[in-house]
């Protein structure tokens, strides 16, 4: 199957009033507004939705799909789609089970971290990615209207990619599809994506999976090797296997409503607490492509949730916001309204079985930090190149088990910093709230205490505890094992450049006689089963090398006299070294991959 069917492509008038929301729990996130079930839900600024016509394969008597799908995704959004992608990198067959038959309604997640931008420009969506998102690098906090703190991320001239994009989510979802449609056009069928099949029955064996679906053409049963769980917060599969998410939930309840507001304020995250018109309250604002706006703004103890969503509510509430910050006379009208409750919640193990779960059908993550889909891009990163191996006959099925014990490591990761930014922005207690009071009105004058309100903002999580790693030398600087590759700028272009999908062998060689390679071993690797590349970046005048670098990047990874790094196709390290001994490389190289057969030096 190469693209679908488009069904209906929307018209482009001014959109409706936004439907009511529905209320989520904190181990859903926010859910949007169902669109009506005659048209298209409305569109949004420049974007306009397209449905997409279901479709049957052919049947057997019995309705049953013959043969078995390598790997079979439960969920289209965003992190069924990324990992589509992913495995779709390593030649991997896969069919897409999504329920809807658009796009997601609402912009939902907005914010994407640099660390998913990397992961992006694997999938071959940066571009597009890139070209429509607000990039940013900080944000502002005022105690109700003085400004007490102001926060910078990371970003310096090494850096191609910008900390965060603001773009909505179904713009992300669009163009990670368009790049499904431009790998079907090259392969057909190499992601079968079938729109509006609900999954409605899952059994499995030692082989593999069945699973019973519908759409509105019938229904039928279809057989796959492994089950990959992306079918977000309600996920059907986890109730299926009667699994629970586990951790805290929070009682704060916030408000999401996105409005069209042609305002010239800049791209930065905007925090305000107990501003005066709106007490003992928190509110948010972000900036979104086609002046979209998102406003999130907490609900007091006692305020009624069904109330707070009404338009007449949702109206008043945006303008006294708007008129506050002196932008009261634009003109303005809702698109989108939602309402979320913060949790911090995870499911015990990401594998059971032949199923594996990843985004929020895995866990759940407050929004403070925009951990949520950046950890579930995340989790498709490390999941592909795995569930790959595996589907292949590389790996053994072991190597699953990394992907669960080093996701649910990040999540614990995550959660801590996005707890203590949850007990600052919706105080679980009157004794939390009276010190976030104390610190608010104190950070005016004492910058230190101002650090308490710093956001936290999400980054590559080290796999710390990873069973992929293997022990090197102690470099004088440099990412650890675990650890992803840290961006650097060469003398053209920058270091992500040469790290594809692949196992990646980075030789760092400043100076000629520097970083000498076991050329027998390394010959080896290249001959074996796995994707492998050997990158030499080396200093100015030294041949041979694919890029050349100045003594600061050297110095920025250890590599003063030379150093090697092994990168596993996530581009996190999977061992380095300052002399690579003879049998180290294939043995870690075997290690990182759970490799079914050993590789001989």
């Amino acid at each position: 199957m190469t693209n679908p069917t488009i069904a209906a492509e929307a018209p482009a008038p001014a959109p409706a009033p936004a439907p009511g929301a529905i209320a989520a729990d904190a181990a859903s996130g926010p859910v949007p507004p169902m669109p009506s079930a005659t048209g298209l839900p409305p569109s949004v600024g420049a974007f306009h939705y397209t449905r997409y016509k279901p479709w049957t394969p052919p049947l057997e008597q019995g309705g049953v799909e013959p043969g078995r799908h390598p790997v079979v995704i439960a969920g289209g959004g965003p992190v069924g789609m990324a990992l589509a992608l992913g495995l779709a990198n390593h030649g991997v067959r896969c069919v897409v089970l999504e329920a809807d038959d658009t796009v997601c309604v609402g912009s939902r997640a907005a914010c994407i971290s640099r660390r998913s931008l990397e992961i992006m420009e694997r999938l071959g969506v940066l571009p597009a990615f890139l070209a429509k998102g607000l990039p940013w690098t900080g944000g502002r906090s005022f105690y109700k209207t003085a400004e007490v703190f102001r926060f910078e991320m990371p970003h310096d001239e090494r850096q191609k990619l910008p900390p965060m994009i603001n773009l909505e989510q179904y713009y992300a979802e669009h163009y990670l599809l368009e790049e499904i449609f431009r790998r079907n056009e090259a392969t057909p069928g190499l992601i079968d994506i079938r729109w509006g099949t609900e999954l409605v029955g899952i059994a499995q064996d030692e082989d593999g999976v069945t699973l019973d679906v519908r759409n509105p053409e019938g229904a039928y049963q279809l057989q796959g090797q492994w089950l990959a769980a992306c079918d977000g917060g309600q996920s059907f599969v986890r109730k299926s296997l009667g699994l629970s998410l586990e951790g805290t939930g929070y009682e704060g309840r916030y408000v999401i409503i996105d409005i069209e507001l042609h305002s010239e304020h800049p791209t930065e995250r905007r925090a305000w607490f107990d501003p005066p018109w709106n007490p003992g309250s928190t509110v948010l604002m972000h900036r979104q492509p086609d002046d979209i706006w998102r406003i999130d703004y907490q609900l007091r103890a006692g305020q009624s949730t069904e109330e707070a969503l009404t338009p007449a509510a949702v109206a008043e509430f945006v303008q006294r916001h708007l008129d506050a910050i002196g932008e009261g006379h634009l003109p303005w009208k809702t698109v989108w309204t939602s309402v979320y409750r913060a949790g911090a919640m995870t499911l015990e193990s990401y594998r059971h079985g032949r199923v594996l779960f990843a985004g929020n059908a895995a866990h759940a993550m407050p929004i403070f930090g925009v951990r949520g889909l950046n950890s579930g891009f995340d989790d498709a990163d490390n999941l592909a190149w795995k569930l790959a191996f595996v589907a292949r006959g590389l790996s053994d099925a072991a190597l699953l088990d990394s992907y669960s014990q080093e996701r649910i490591e990040a999540f614990h990761v995550n959660a801590e910093n996005a707890m203590r930014s949850t007990e600052f922005m919706s105080p679980p207690s009157r004794g939390f709230d009276l010190m976030r009071e104390a610190a608010l009105s104190l950070s005016e004058a004492h910058r230190g205490i101002a650090q308490l309100i710093n956001p936290r903002q999400t980054q590559a999580v080290r796999y710390a505890a990873s069973a992929l790693s293997s022990e090197g030398d102690v470099l004088a600087a440099g990412p650890l094992p675990g650890e992803v590759m840290a961006e650097q700028q060469l003398e053209q272009g920058h270091l992500t450049d040469w790290i594809a999908p692949v196992f990646t062998l980075l030789v760092l060689r400043p100076r000629a006689g520097t970083a000498l390679l076991p050329e027998d071993e390394v010959a080896q690797a290249l001959r074996g089963d796995l994707p492998f590349a050997v990158r030499v970046i080396a200093g100015a005048g030294v041949d041979g090398a694919d890029a050349h670098a100045d003594a600061a990047v050297f110095e920025a990874l250890g590599a003063s006299d030379g150093a090697f790094y092994l990168l596993r196709p996530d581009g996190h390290v999977a061992a380095r070294w300052q002399n690579l001994p003879g049998g180290a490389l294939t043995g870690a190289l075997s290690r990182a991959a759970a490799a079914l057969k050993e590789i001989a030096a």
